[in-house]
């Protein structure tokens, strides 16, 4: 109950972002630790993701606000009806430039930069990049997030009292803002998105400066 009460929140987020002219959100639902769960309990979370992915794939609104899609993590850990779901979802939204939806699912911020690291071994190897060439910018292009027009966030919110990313955009929150919560996702309500949004604009950003 309390992962539906929670999908119900997430699809309320979007409809706020988007009203507040926020395009780019990113939602943690499953972890790469996650998978190591009890089966029955994983069960049930593919279920209900299923099901919210199949009622996203059906809502106007994603045609409407343009919407594009696009699942991150290490997707073949994923049950094969997810992974179809999502490939679909990202084949159907991938030409939008509206707003940004990123899940994701069996995500880590360590495996990704591992992931990155790889490719960019794999493209030098064949010659399509240099060393010297390779920089952070470059370098941002090889993470999950590579397709956003602003990968880096400038606010992460972490709901329930705990006061860590958890392996979260461990390398494009260098600079983001964090904001903890005390409140429990499940109950997370839009008056507590504009707090979180307030206490943002109260902060002086410095970047390392």
């Amino acid at each position: 109950m309390g992962y539906r009460f929670g999908a119900d929140v997430a699809e309320n987020l979007l409809e706020w972002c988007r009203e507040l002219g926020i395009r780019i959100v990113t939602l943690y639902i499953l972890s790469t630790e996650n998978l190591s769960r009890r089966r029955e309990e994983l069960s049930e979370i593919f279920r209900l993701l299923a099901e919210r992915l199949e009622r996203l794939s059906r809502d106007p609104r994603l045609e409407k606000y343009r919407v594009r899609v696009r699942a991150l993590g290490r997707l073949h850990l994923l049950p094969e009806h997810i992974r179809r779901l999502l490939e679909d979802l990202e084949e159907s939204t991938r030409h939008h430039d509206g707003f940004y939806l990123n899940v994701a699912l069996a995500y880590g911020g360590r495996r990704e930069i591992l992931d990155a690291v790889k490719k960019v071994v794999d493209d030098y190897s064949q010659g399509k990049i240099k060393v010297e060439e390779l920089d952070e910018e470059r370098f941002s292009r090889y993470l999950y997030t590579g397709h956003l027009p602003k990968p880096d966030p400038d606010l992460i919110i972490r709901t329930s009292g705990e006061e860590r990313l958890s392996n979260f955009l461990l390398w494009q929150s260098a600079y983001s803002e964090l904001v903890f919560l005390d409140v429990a996702w499940p109950e997370f309500r839009k008056i507590d998105l504009m707090r979180a949004i307030r206490i943002y604009q109260r902060r002086q950003r410095r970047f390392g400066l």
